[in-house]
């Protein structure tokens, strides 16, 4: 299933130069330019409180979009820069990159787990340990999947699910080589203490 391509809406910034940044600022813009993909830079800019709500969500460097300029095409592009205001920390300017629907791009996909009445783990009183609830992947620009799958049906207790036990979508790999942890079935916290009264003390000799 596709990932939804959330909408980033802009306008064609007239004038360009610090005095034409500097106008955008004032009528609370945040003034941008669009680049890349065969055609000309276009400036652009964007309002702040929406581009400000937008970088607290996170993660807006790593996300793709659907760029909306009223009297241009629609054009999918990520951010790769965001110029802050040394005192104030606010955006001042950012940096679009226009991709093509082939284009590579590195994104975090979220992780669904899957079938857990079918885990002899869960069932037991074990616990689902998530350590990334999202994994960062290089996909294509044009086939962004909604989410990973992990099926937790025959998992038991002590068991360590991995990226490389992942079934992931054509043409999408991991931005990291080495096989990382996703998430493990962690033993019940009631079993750990019964283990922990049963095992004998360190250092006892017998009578």
């Amino acid at each position: 299933m596709a990932k939804e391509i959330p909408d980033l809406v802009a306008e064609v910034r007239t004038g360009t130069g610090k005095g034409a940044a500097r106008q955008a600022r004032r009528e609370g813009s945040v003034p941008g330019i669009v680049y890349g993909g065969g055609s000309a830079p276009l400036p652009v800019r964007l309002e702040y409180n929406a581009l400000l709500k937008r970088l607290r969500a996170g993660r807006f460097r790593s996300t793709l979009f659907n760029l909306r300029v009223e009297g241009q095409e629609d054009v999918r592009v990520v951010c790769r820069g965001v110029q802050r205001d040394v005192v104030m920390d606010k955006p001042i300017h950012v940096d679009l990159l226009r991709l093509g629907p082939d284009s590579r791009v590195s994104l975090f996909i979220h992780v669904e787990f899957i079938n857990h009445g079918l885990s002899p783990g869960l069932k037991r009183g074990g616990t689902v340990t998530i350590v990334r609830p999202e994994v960062e992947l290089e996909v294509t620009a044009g086939d962004i999947p909604d989410h990973i799958t992990v099926d937790l049906a025959g998992r038991d207790i002590g068991d360590v699910i991995h990226i490389g036990d992942v079934a992931l979508p054509e043409g999408a790999r991991p931005t990291i080589a080495r096989n990382f942890v996703i998430a493990n079935i962690a033993t019940p916290s009631g079993l750990r203490s019964a283990e922990d009264e049963a095992a004998p003390a360190s250092g006892t000799t017998a009578a």
